[in-house]
Order: structure tokens, then sequence, then C-alpha cells
């Protein structure tokens, strides 16, 4: 995908967990690195924030998913 694809599937949220982390972990060490221009830095800090709350958006949905599962009534729970 290309870095505009990559922008576009953010924004919209359609980025799945992985790819947004694997993302976020580079934007993370270029900005490390140093030896960027400040446009350069705030832009990758821009799109380091918004790959953090795509990452965010993944991890809330699973947190959900796993309450309701433990929930729910398992079977056999009220046999003695």
């Amino acid at each position: 995908m290309t870095d505009e694809g990559t922008a576009a599937a953010a924004a919209t949220g359609t980025l799945g967990y992985e790819q947004a982390r694997d993302e976020l972990i580079e934007v993370v060490r270029r900005l490390e690195a140093g030896g960027t221009t400040l446009e350069e830095s705030l832009a990758l800090w821009e799109r380091g924030e918004d790959l953090a709350k795509v990452c965010r958006r993944w991890l809330e949905g699973a947190r959900a998913r796993l309450d309701a599962a433990l929930a729910r009534p398992q079977d056999g729970d009220d046999e003695g």
C-alpha cells in the first residue's frame, strides 16, 4: 500500500491493528533517529497520533469483546 493509501486507510479506520502498530513503530523510529526537518517531524508526529488512535480503537474493541464474552453465562456454571 502506498503512503497515501495507508493514510487514507487510517483516516477511515480501515487499517488493521498490526498494520497500524507496525507503521507507528516506524514513525517513532524515524522521529528518534532525528535528521528530519521541523516540518517533516511535525508531519510524522501527526501521523503517529493518528496511528495511535487507530490502535487504541482496535484495543478498546477487543476489550469490549472480551468483557462481553466474560459476562455471558458459561455452560455448566450452575452445576455443583
